[in-house]
């Protein structure tokens, strides 16, 4: 028995400190260096390319899927039993006097509190999890929107171009009538100063693209987007979901499902609570060596039973169990709240993409022809003498201004999708938007 002993206290003073903290004046652990920095392939960027790279690169969800791993490790944590204690204790250190004991205690949990910490685990991992969902779905959604951002900035760019081009044609026009002296120097002055604003107009829609190409790239974690432009087809309109899907779907939003798992989470955390209650035994094991009294200093060796139970008198429980069930009560609380405000927002949603929709769908239809056949008529007739400059520059703006007009509403179209998208949720492989991919 003596010879059980002395390992035991070498190993004891040799050992550190299992969280012993760092020395004073030494280095930290060096930090993470930053991720590489995603670069996408030079050239036309379409939805399916840019939704792969988002899914693969962006940090916001690398991060919740660690969140997702640390819960599986939580889970796995809960699940661990009580470890056992060995003891040893001498008493007098004098060697004709001294008696030994050595005690391998193991506590016992009761009441069901492991079985509770498991369930409170699961819960919390499956929370991870959905968080991870709904992150990869949020993303989906603005991926989706900034992707028509992109294509409706380009357009805008384009009409900028096609507006400047056709204000040079309507400048040398004027500056030609003005040479032959059919009409006044003040009409060419007019047409520079038109001129100049487009010029102003493209500048602005030039802006515009790079920053929504920032946007865009900063996705997959490229500040400096490469790809040459997004290739997609922007006038194909999101359709407006129905009652019917938009009820189903509603259903199964990323919000109601995280506080449902709260709700169930809360729970478990009660149940936890509840059943840590019940105080836990300690069984001992053990060994005395006993020196005879006989003075030969010859010992007898003793078997040592022993059990410990705290006795629940100044500590019971009773504070973490009501402030559980109180936080239980609340979750409750915040996922009625939730469906009240996730069915006012949708509502609202739907009400916006059907406006957006409309107002694309009447300017399409009804005011883009109008507007491009007045200006062609405008114009031919100013070439010819039978107009005036003023009626073609001012069929020029109105032009102008509708296909400004219409790009606005496909924008505001898609950007009210993308909402209910990130509301709702998006399932499946193929975005409710793929259609826009260039064919």
């Amino acid at each position: 028995m003596r010879t059980l002993f002395v390992p035991l206290a070498v190993m004891a003073l040799a050992a550190p400190p299992a969280f012993s903290q760092t020395a004073a004046g030494s280095n930290p652990l060096p930090l993470r260096q930053a991720a590489a920095r995603t670069v996408e392939p030079a050239g036309p960027l379409d939805l399916r390319s840019a939704l792969a790279l988002v899914q693969q690169f962006n940090p916001g969800l690398s991060a919740a899927l660690h969140e997702r791993e640390a819960g599986d490790a939580a889970l796995v944590q809960a699940g661990a039993w009580p470890n056992p204690v060995l003891e040893a204790q001498v008493e007098d250190l004098r060697r004709d006097n001294r008696t030994t004991t050595l005690l391998l205690s193991q506590p016992i949990e009761l009441g069901g509190k492991r079985a509770a910490r498991v369930t409170a685990a699961e819960r919390a991992r499956d929370q991870a999890a959905s968080a991870w969902l709904a992150r990869r779905s949020g993303l989906r959604a603005s991926a989706i929107t900034l992707f028509f951002e992109v294509l409706t900035a380009q357009e805008r760019l384009r009409l900028a171009q096609d507006s400047v081009t056709l204000a040079q044609a309507a400048t040398r026009a004027a500056a030609n009538r003005v040479a032959a002296g059919k009409v006044a120097p003040l009409e060419e002055t007019r047409s520079r100063v038109a001129e100049a604003g487009i010029q102003v107009e493209l500048l602005q829609a030039e802006g515009t693209l790079r920053s929504a190409r920032q946007q865009f790239a900063a996705l997959w974690g490229n500040p400096n987007p490469r790809f040459t432009q997004a290739e997609g087809a922007v006038d194909r309109l999101p359709a407006v979901p129905s009652a019917q899907d938009a009820q189903s779907r509603l259903a199964a939003a990323p919000v109601l499902h995280q506080a449902r798992l709260e709700v169930e989470r809360r729970q478990a955390l009660s149940a936890l609570e509840q059943a840590r209650r019940m105080p836990d035994l300690t069984v001992s094991l053990g060994a005395k060596r006993v020196l005879a009294e006989d003075g030969t200093g010859r010992g007898r060796n003793q078997v040592v039973v022993g059990l410990s139970v705290p006795l629940p008198i100044f500590d019971t429980n009773r504070g973490n169990v009501a402030e559980a069930l109180s936080r239980e009560e609340k979750a409750r609380d915040d996922l009625v709240a939730a469906e009240l405000q996730l069915g006012a927002d949708v509502a609202q949603g739907i009400e916006r993409l059907r406006a957006a929709r409309a107002t694309a769908e009447t300017l399409q239809r009804d005011a883009l022809p109008g507007a491009e056949s007045a200006y062609k008529t405008a114009t031919k007739g100013f070439e010819l003498g039978k107009s005036s400059f003023l009626e073609a520059l001012d069929a020029q703006r109105t032009l102008f201004q509708v296909r400004n007009q219409y790009l606005l509403a496909v924008a505001e179209t898609h950007r009210a999708a993308g909402e209910l998208d990130r509301l709702l949720g998006t399932d499946g492989d193929e975005p409710l938007r793929a259609m826009a991919v260039a064919r």
